[in-house]
């Protein structure tokens, strides 16, 4: 079986003025400067992305942007494109985050564009796919979740994918403070590994790292982590702090 090397990212979403984002940033890569087991990324806002790209230089914290626009350029007034996030100092972009979905109507083929944009750019995608409380009860989760990886991931073959970082969210652990249990995490993870199994083969299925996102907190983390197919996490609110990140991050050492 291939190794993959856990992966936690902190999305700040909108919050933090730059100045705060740079102390921010400065503190958590004091806390984690001697972590080597797990890669590490924080997701700015795009006003603070290239400050603290600049203040993470040279250090084991790589920096994601939030989402980008599908075109390389152009007339989009308000709108920030992948090859602008790459020269800001971003190594990955996070695409179709639930608020992206239910906000700003985005969909799974315009999250498809938007990978490509990515790529071309020399950057990463971080794929965000998850269901709603009223799909989950109606027991629709691996349904919708299939039908999001599969439109997400079309036309994208396996020597590029199995670098692809897919974070599973399901939309009512979001900011909620509820939380998935590990088996329900693990039982959709095992669904999105075999998923890819079918669209690339096993070899490559085996690379793709799966995050898990929602209500991520220091005393959740080690047994979320700690299940055969979820390889790290997408955080939120507990990464606006620097020691519960630093601690989420660390647990992966306990899992």
């Amino acid at each position: 079986m291939t190794a993959r090397r856990c992966f936690i990212a902190g999305n700040w979403k909108m919050n933090k003025t730059v100045t705060e984002s740079l102390a921010l940033a400065r503190e958590l890569r004091g806390l984690v400067s001697m972590v080597r087991h797990v890669d590490i990324a924080v997701a700015p806002t795009f006003p603070a992305l290239h400050p603290v790209a600049k203040a993470l230089e040279d250090s084991n914290v790589q920096v994601a942007a939030q989402t980008c626009h599908a075109e390389a350029s152009g007339a989009f007034t308000g709108e920030t494109a992948a090859p602008m996030l790459k020269d800001a100092g971003a190594s990955w972009v996070i695409l179709g985050h639930s608020e992206r979905r239910q906000f700003f109507q985005e969909t799974d083929a315009g999250v498809n564009r938007k990978i490509g944009a990515v790529l071309k750019a020399g950057l990463l995608p971080i794929v965000c796919v998850g269901e709603t409380l009223a799909e989950r009860e109606a027991n629709r989760t691996l349904e919708v979740v299939s039908t999001q990886v599969k439109g997400c991931l079309d036309g994208f073959k396996a020597d590029v994918g199995a670098r692809f970082v897919i974070a599973y969210e399901p939309v009512w652990a979001i900011g909620t403070g509820k939380t998935a249990t590990s088996r329900q995490a693990q039982e959709v993870h095992a669904h999105i590994r075999s998923l890819l199994t079918g669209l690339w083969g096993a070899e490559a299925a085996a690379q793709v790292r799966l995050q898990y996102g929602g209500s991520v907190k220091p005393d959740n983390a080690a047994e979320l982590l700690a299940q055969p197919d979820i390889d790290g996490a997408l955080v939120g609110g507990a990464s606006l702090k620097a020691s519960d990140f630093a601690a989420i991050i660390k647990a992966k050492a306990q899992a």
